[in-house]
């Protein structure tokens, strides 16, 4: 009796460990057919519905930056908006706010259809230890799982701020697990001339982004796999 229970529980441990090993090789299959399509076409939709787009936001020139390249974005195409900043930033909303109600200034009612404004927890504030960031960037993560889920966006579009990072990595880790895809673009600040930000090497070096846009040719030639497309202010 002893010995047919040690061998039922040699069998368990054998059933535990080719579960755990196909798990694991399933995961690794999707995670290099997410890397494989990342930065690829989709395939054409035959509904041509428009795309839940979110937009992140910085602070200062970040803001003023993206509100130029929202200004040649088809906005039929990328809607509902989602627009989220850090929350100790007051300014970057508002100015997203007065960008909405430009577009349709005599209802703004109607464009508040599409377009919601949101904040996230920072990840790490300016002159704050990086100790005591641990815990917030904790709490930072947390928070951005959980706006990622609410907005299951299509589109996400950031242009440098920290904030965006922990945005992205939720997006791509819904894309691995198969609960929404998101096409992450990234447009490098006007400002980086020979280095991309912290941001940018994040979204770059881990593959995540999509497409990642410079406006610098130096920055094409050490970065090969950005895509150049000159100042866009």
């Amino acid at each position: 009796m002893e010995r047919s229970d040690g061998l039922d529980g040699n069998f368990c441990s054998i059933y535990v460990l080719i579960a755990a090993a196909c798990c694991l090789l399933a995961f690794f299959v999707r995670f290099l057919y997410v890397l494989y399509h990342t930065g690829r076409p989709l395939r054409r939709r035959r509904d041509l519905q428009p795309l839940r787009t979110l937009v992140v936001l910085g602070s200062g020139g970040h803001t003023a930056e993206m509100l130029n390249l929202l200004a040649v974005l088809d906005t039929e195409k990328f809607k509902p908006r989602f627009y989220v900043s850090a929350k100790t930033d007051s300014l970057s909303l508002q100015k997203a706010e007065a960008y909405e109600k430009s577009l349709v200034p005599h209802d703004f009612r109607f464009q508040v259809k599409v377009a919601h404004f949101m904040k996230i927890y920072r990840s790490r504030e300016v002159g704050q230890s990086y100790i005591t960031s641990v815990a917030t960037t904790l709490v930072a993560i947390a928070h951005a799982l959980w706006l990622t889920f609410k907005i299951r966006p299509q589109v996400v579009i950031c242009n440098g701020p920290g904030t965006c990072i922990p945005l992205c990595a939720c997006s791509f880790l819904f894309k691995m697990f198969g609960l929404g895809w998101s096409s992450i673009f990234y447009v490098e600040s006007i400002a980086r001339v020979k280095r991309l930000s912290l941001t940018g090497l994040l979204l770059y070096h881990l593959r995540m982004a999509d497409q990642l846009f410079v406006q610098w040719p130096y920055l094409k030639a050490t970065y090969p796999r950005a895509h150049y497309v000159g100042p866009l202010m």
